[in-house]
């Protein structure tokens, strides 16, 4: 009896997981997209630490089979081991490992996960937590912005309104959170709302000179200029683009000195005291051209705990070749000891910080 009752209970979770995708999916297209992954895969068996088996289609990783535990899981996620082994989380699962998830309450899913994870629901599911996430980190950055544009506009204004009433009663066709939004992303300039918000639409567009603090946890709302890869101890500027929202860079980028002819979008900023998490930054590198050099080098890098995000090469001549490698780093200093360490390696002529042109 429980025998024959095995394909109606796959049958009903199977309708469960498209109900879910589903109510997280963006449109129609996206569904659809998501649930041909999931109709006919081949399939691969893995175990959990308690020996439970679990059935996922082949090419999943450890990301697909934390979501298949639960979303919670999924969300969390930082890492996995797989026969008591540490692996990358992009590594496809073969049939009879034993997959371990390791979660932090500070975890969350990043866009990269969406290159590897292959399960329709933990891609729906992953699109949806980014969505969610990106839309709070917007609000909370623009209310930061129009705080500080209302900071330096004020002056006999009552400032004992709530910034939310203020903006419900001065955009009535529209949410607080919209507005927030749009100042974000950079589509709405915080000292047009100021002013507007205090009744004074002839003030100044121009940005008040006292720097806004970047902590590292405003999550994928901040933009990094890949121009010029900025750190924590690099002096900084930010740029208000539009659709892009803030965009940090060094204050020396090239690119950076063509976008002072729009003086309303920039915005001073340095970096907090505290500062949380791995920036990227690239360094170029020139050796001696032999034989298995970059695998040399990038076992180097990684023996000293280095994420290494890609390697890419250019012969400079017949003795030496230029090696690009794009690096996770969290400060300047880093930056500094990993670049020392670098220099005394066997057949490295030169190395210099790299940016973008």
């Amino acid at each position: 009896q429980d025998n024959a009752n095995i394909p109606q209970m796959r049958a009903r979770e199977w309708v469960q997981g498209l109900l879910e995708m589903q109510q997280t999916a963006g449109n129609s297209l996206e569904f659809i997209e998501s649930v041909k992954v999931d109709l006919f895969p081949d399939e691969v068996y893995v175990f959990t630490p308690k020996g439970a088996i679990m059935e996922l289609p082949k090419g999943a990783c450890a990301v697909d089979f934390a979501y298949a535990v639960h979303s919670d899981v999924g969300n969390r996620c930082v890492a996995c081991r797989i026969n008591r082994q540490l692996a990358p989380l992009s590594e496809p699962l073969e049939s009879g490992v034993t997959v371990e998830i390791v979660t932090s309450p500070a975890g969350r899913p990043t866009p990269s996960w969406l290159n590897f994870a292959v399960t329709a629901r933990a891609r729906s599911q992953i699109r949806h937590f980014l969505k969610q996430q990106h839309r709070e980190e917007s609000v909370t950055l623009g209310r930061k912005l129009l705080e500080k544009a209302l900071a330096a506009l004020q002056t006999d204004t009552d400032a004992s309104t709530p910034l939310d009433h203020l903006i419900e009663v001065c955009y009535p066709n529209t949410t607080c959170e919209d507005i927030l939004t749009d100042i974000a992303l950079g589509n709405q300039l915080p000292q047009v709302v100021a002013a507007h918000l205090l009744g004074q639409p002839g003030a100044s567009l121009e940005n008040d000179h006292s720097a806004m603090e970047i902590k590292g946890t405003e999550g994928y709302v901040l933009v990094y200029a890949k121009c010029c890869c900025p750190l924590p101890g690099d002096p900084i500027e930010g740029f208000l683009s539009p659709d892009r929202g803030l965009v940090v860079h060094r204050e020396n980028c090239r690119n950076l000195s063509d976008l002072r002819e729009q003086p309303e979008r920039l915005m001073p900023l340095r970096w907090d005291d505290q500062i949380e998490g791995l920036y990227p930054v690239a360094i170029r590198i020139e050796m001696a051209n032999k034989r298995g050099m970059i695998a040399t080098l990038a076992t180097k890098l990684s023996g000293i705990g280095l994420n290494i995000e890609r390697i890419s090469t250019q012969d400079e001549s017949v003795h030496f070749s230029s090696i690009i490698i794009e690096l996770q780093l969290n400060s300047r200093v880093h930056l500094a000891r990993v670049m020392k360490r670098v220099r005394v390696m066997d057949g490295v002529r030169k190395v210099v910080r790299w940016s973008r042109r």
